[in-house]
């Protein structure tokens, strides 16, 4: 169903602890795909002329041949070139040694271009010189340009992809536009031609010594203007009646009714849906925003009579949201006490402090309380693992290491104590989710086998990979401070209720997706395929700043 393949499901994990290093160059240019077209980082080593040397993870280059003319020159590329969806690219040398005589080039040049030639020396190769400050664009005879540079010194090199101009810096200082009309696909470049000249390259990884950051400011500024004051048609009306049916038909697809009666009572926009129809979206809306996924399905069968019956990867994925509210309390029957959620997990954990089987450094069970019993879990197929392992607390107990439902009620069960009424319908409790588990992961290998399965929700694989994360919950006393407790957000419920309510609107011949949220679909494809058309403007249209204002 197109519902469901097209509204994001976010359930994949978001537990990575993020690296010390700040990658800059992602931060630098945002709107490229590096796996399309990845950005330069470092010199190549096949790229080059013989009498180049790289060291220092390929940002070191030193010269290495006889120097005694000029067919003595040699260049060398980065890996890879600049990706017009950077906008503004921007990179800087500092020399290290100028050498003998400092005939040392720094620039850019095509695919292919002459590596035994300082850059600028050949078509489509453009380059400043240090030892006379001249520039060459494309020709072995150089224009007046700039200062002379020598050992000590930062140059900077920027590409301006959107109108293609070429711009120098000088130890942070702007020397002015040196090339225009350059072509795209060009690669950093540094050519060096006397004996002793070293040269170290700096793509973005350190900070610059030139601010670039203003220079993309402006830019963004001046992209934002641009769009900010576009002529529009002189029949003003009609983009106002317009722009109005947008926000109606936006407030009705997600079901704000009480704010898209009140929208159409000040502009006069008609509402497209039965007010009653609304309601009822919305009242199933608010049960899987609260995580009562069971109530939901119950008034979702009750009605949209037939729906979950044809569209089995939607009755699945919010039977897999089910089995998460009830670990996390708010799913299930004896899940609420005094209008609290609390978890049978807590209630089991309670009871195995109080009847002896833990140590008084366990944590408790309630969200965000306490500390999380931590047996790590295993996605693989099988039965169950007892794991007693700590997270740091001695004697701190954890539930079993769930890696598959066949069979798990009797272990966990075991575990359980059968003293007092509470204790009992704890125990029941469990059993009846770990029932509930069972079923779930039977539903999950009907899919996997079933020839006429549309697996839009994702993969068989993957989705095995979602519910062994799921049962994986109940291996610790304290699920929300688990590995895998991240699936305990609530955050988590919104795709699920953006996808059921999308199935529900298709269901009865409405769009799936609105008017605005399609235009601004559209929009970042828009944006996409002009980076992959080599239109640099794309780097500059900030669409998620324009949709905050």
């Amino acid at each position: 169903m197109a519902a469901i393949g097209s509204v994001p499901i976010i359930m994949d994990s978001q537990n990575q602890v993020q690296s010390d290093n700040v990658d800059r160059l992602k931060l630098l240019y945002p709107n490229v795909n590096e796996e399309e077209t990845p950005l330069p980082r470092s010199w190549s080593t096949k790229d080059k002329f013989s009498y180049i040397g790289l060291s220092q993870n390929n940002l070191r280059v030193h010269y290495k041949g006889h120097g005694k003319t000029h067919k003595d020159a040699a260049s060398v590329r980065a890996t890879h070139p600049i990706p017009a969806a950077c906008g503004l690219y921007y990179f800087e040398v500092r020399i290290v040694s100028k050498g003998r005589d400092g005939y040392m080039g720094i620039g850019l040049s095509a695919h292919g271009v002459n590596m035994n030639r300082l850059p600028g020396w050949d078509k489509h190769s453009y380059g400043y010189h240090g030892d006379d400050g001249h520039s060459f664009c494309s020709s072995g005879t150089g224009q007046p340009y700039g200062p002379t540079f020598t050992t000590g010194d930062v140059i900077g090199c920027g590409v301006n992809l959107v109108d293609n101009t070429c711009f120098y810096t000088k130890n942070g200082h702007h020397l002015g536009i040196a090339f225009r009309g350059l072509p795209p696909n060009l690669y950093p470049t540094v050519g060096l031609q006397t004996p002793g000249e070293v040269v170290d390259a700096n793509f973005g990884q350190q900070p610059f010594v030139f601010d670039i950051e203003d220079m993309l400011r402006e830019l963004r500024a001046r992209t934002r203007c641009a769009i900010d004051e576009f002529p529009l048609p002189d029949d003003q009306g009609q983009w106002q009646q317009l722009l109005h049916k947008m926000v109606s038909s936006y407030l009705v697809h997600h079901g704000y009714c009480s704010t898209a009666q009140a929208f159409s009572r000040a502009t006069g926009q008609p509402i497209d849906e039965d007010v009653a129809s609304i309601k009822n979206r919305q009242r199933i809306s608010k049960l899987v925003v609260a995580g009562r996924i069971g109530e939901a399905i119950e008034v979702t069968r009750a009605l949209y009579p037939g729906l979950l019956d044809r569209d089995h990867d939607l009755l699945f994925l919010l039977k897999y949201r089910q089995f998460i509210e009830m670990v996390n309390g708010t799913d299930g029957e004896g899940a609420r006490s005094n209008g609290v959620a609390t978890s049978v997990i807590s209630h089991t954990s309670h009871s195995s402090r109080t009847n002896g089987h833990a140590h008084d450094g366990e944590g408790g069970g309630g969200e965000g309380g306490g500390a999380g019993g931590g047996a790590a879990a295993d996605g693989g197929a099988g039965d169950v693992d007892m794991a007693p392992a700590t997270n740091g607390q001695t004697g701190a107990r954890a539930l079993p290491l769930v890696k598959g439902m066949p069979g798990v009620t009797a272990n966990i069960a075991a575990l359980l104590p059968q003293h007092s009424e509470a204790e009992c319908g704890a125990r029941a409790s469990v059993e009846r989710m770990l029932a509930f588990g069972r079923d779930l992961y039977a539903m999950s290998q009907r899919l996997q086998q079933d020839p006429g399965a549309k697996a839009v929700l994702e993969p068989a694989n993957e989705r095995m990979d979602r519910l062994m994360d799921a049962f994986s919950l109940l291996a610790y006393s304290n699920p929300w401070d688990s590995p895998v407790g991240w699936q305990l957000q609530p955050v988590r419920r919104e795709a699920v209720c953006e996808a059921l309510n999308a199935a529900i609107l298709e269901s009865q011949g409405m769009r799936w997706i609105s008017p605005v949220e399609a235009c601004v679909s559209a929009s970042r494809e828009l944006l996409r395929r002009m980076a992959r058309g080599g239109l640099g403007a794309c780097a500059f249209a900030d669409l998620a700043a324009l949709l905050r204002r």
